[in-house]
């Protein structure tokens, strides 16, 4: 596993122009942080050229406010032939009284693609080493499933609009 990179960590703090008319940031600012950080995490662990494929159970549990410590996390928890699963997680800290909160959570699935080509490419096999990751794993394993079953309403949606 020499230079593959599971887990990616960005750190900031949240700006006034970050916010929207409520004076939180607003969820395009953080779904950019998270798809951001997936990417890194993603591009680390494969070594290619990757592109979003999906973002399953995006939850917004508490608001991000101007000036909290911002921390975007995404770690891998399960590989396909040429897809990554990664769980991201964004908390929030206040830094005036040290408050750490849970604000954004889901899972996202890059797929690595051949540059010249725009093709998927292989990517290395991760196995989990313990039981956290092998819950992490389950749970994206369960996501690909309801994703499946997903893809088969919009084709059928699709072939009925036609």
């Amino acid at each position: 596993m020499s230079g593959q990179q599971q887990e990616v960590t960005f750190r900031f703090l949240a700006e006034p122009t970050d916010v929207n008319f409520g004076g939180k940031v607003h969820g395009g600012m953080v779904m950019k942080w998270i798809d951001q950080a997936g990417y890194a995490c993603a591009v680390g662990w494969s070594g290619a050229y990757c592109v979003t494929a999906s973002v399953s159970g995006i939850q917004f549990v508490a608001p991000i406010l101007i000036g909290d410590m911002v921390t975007v996390r995404a770690r891998l928890i399960h590989t396909g032939t040429s897809s990554m699963h990664l769980a991201v997680d964004v908390l929030a800290r206040d830094l005036r009284t040290d408050e750490h909160r849970l604000a954004t959570s889901c899972v996202m699935v890059f797929v690595a693609l051949d540059r010249p080509d725009g093709k998927p490419t292989p990517v290395p096999y991760w196995e989990p080493h313990d039981d956290n990751e092998r819950r992490l794993q389950a749970q994206a394993k369960q996501l690909l499933e309801l994703s499946k079953g997903m893809e088969k309403l919009v084709d059928l949606r699709a072939a009925s609009l036609s």
